[in-house]
């Protein structure tokens, strides 16, 4: 059911209406005496859901008693972090979650339905896994809150993958992210029906009915001032609200293109992107509309590691960013790759498949460490000062030599795309 529906292209909702919009729905859902919200981390700071979630704590007060970000595989946040993020929410109501350990299972998507999403790919269950406070918290109320953007694992971001894969375990995490790879991300981003949507949904129709959960979902894209506006607002307990933000969010955060580009740069926030398992969303994103022997640079001020977890992060820089042949014999024939599916997805998800060539730029790992994982490097200040980002424009923009690249400031806010290639 929904309980709140406003969105538009051309909509911009201010703090103001996006406090109202959320009060509204949380009045029609009645009283509760005990809420626990779950809101993505920092790398999703441009989501609002720190500003949905500190409105959710002024209108529940101490009702309001945990606060769990939904962070997957990522770092736990720091406490600046949280004060960045959620203002002066107090720090005690937070939790982290861990994706080893802090686990309920609350049923397996059985083998024969991953065969027939994956069209004959994996024949695998799946575990719907959930932080276990989730369920022995024992809430009148969860709100899950987040962004609605095109996404390379699950083709649309957010709703229930916020609590199967945000609040998941390991072996959640790493089939679903496999199961991805595996179907082929081309043929996922940017649609809200995927095999990997359809076993989250799979495990809320049979697993999840007995969780009170209410779906928060904006829709952020640029203006023509190139800043940041809410276009959309969707509340509700089921798919509907998905859907909508889906469709508004393929409007704002889509741009289709008749012919393929030769050259992208792409800016990573160094508050937000401090590893390639984040920030490789520059190549996928990216890569719909790159040309056969086109080139990616990516600027990467903050970048230090490859993957945020230990683990991952020692796999990737073992076997690098290889095809996708490649990465599938890999995991056939390594235990190490076989027993961390979400390393060998995002090795997929990382390549080129030797279509297009891949610049790294980073702030703090050498170029022995970039080279090491089959990426090229360059100098981060040399880099920066030909292809400033203070001075280039989203878009289109012709430098002082005459020529011409794509720049995109943050890849995570939308997907690019040649139109015969989303349309095949």
């Amino acid at each position: 059911m929904l309980y709140y529906s406003k969105g538009s292209e051309n909509l911009e909702l201010s703090p103001r209406e996006l406090k109202s919009g959320l009060v509204s729905a949380l009045e029609k859902l009645g009283k509760v005496n005990k809420v626990l919200a779950i809101p993505p981390d920092i790398t999703r700071y441009h989501s609002r859901a720190g500003e949905l979630t500190r409105y959710a704590w002024e209108y529940y007060g101490d009702r309001l008693t945990d606060i769990l970000p939904a962070l997957g595989t990522h770092v736990p946040m720091a406490h600046d972090e949280l004060s960045e993020m959620f203002g002066d929410v107090p720090k005690h109501l937070f939790r982290e979650h861990n994706w080893r350990k802090d686990l309920y299972k609350l049923g397996d998507v059985p083998g024969e339905y991953i065969y027939e999403v994956s069209e004959g790919k994996l024949n695998y269950s799946w575990p719907a896994q959930v932080n276990k406070l989730l369920v022995e918290g024992r809430f009148d109320r969860i709100l899950s809150i987040g962004q609605v953007v095109p996404h390379e694992v699950i083709g649309m971001a957010n709703y229930n993958k916020n609590i199967f894969v945000g609040t998941g375990g390991v072996e959640g995490i790493n089939k679903s992210h496999y199961l991805g790879a595996v179907f082929g991300m081309e043929r996922i981003m940017g649609r809200s029906d995927t095999p990997v949507r359809r076993v989250l949904n799979y495990a809320s129709e049979n697993f999840s009915r007995g969780l009170p959960i209410i779906y928060v979902l904006t829709v952020v894209g640029r203006g023509e001032d190139g800043k940041l506006k809410i276009r959309g607002l969707f509340i509700g307990d089921d798919e509907e609200c998905f859907l909508k933000a889906s469709e508004l969010s393929l409007k704002v955060n889509f741009e289709m293109f008749e012919k393929p580009l030769q050259k992208i740069v792409v800016y990573l926030d160094p508050s937000e992107y401090k590893s390639t398992w984040l920030g490789n969303k520059s190549i996928y994103r990216t890569r719909m509309v790159l040309a056969n022997d086109g080139e990616l640079i990516v600027i990467a001020p903050g970048l230090k590691e490859f993957g945020e977890d230990k683990d991952i992060d020692r796999l990737i820089r073992k076997y690098g960013y290889v095809n996708t042949p490649e990465i599938l014999n890999l995991t056939e024939k390594n235990d190490d790759l076989k027993n961390n599916l979400s390393a060998a997805a995002h090795l997929i998800h990382g390549s080129s498949e030797n279509r297009f060539s891949i610049t790294y730029c980073p702030g703090k790992l050498s170029k022995e460490e970039i080279e090491g994982v089959n990426f090229r490097y360059a100098d981060i200040h040399q880099m920066t000062k030909k292809y400033n980002p203070d001075t280039l424009k989203d878009g289109i923009n012709i430098m002082p030599d005459g020529e011409e690249i794509f720049y995109i400031s943050n890849p995570a806010l939308g997907l690019w795309a040649q139109k015969a290639v989303f349309e095949k």
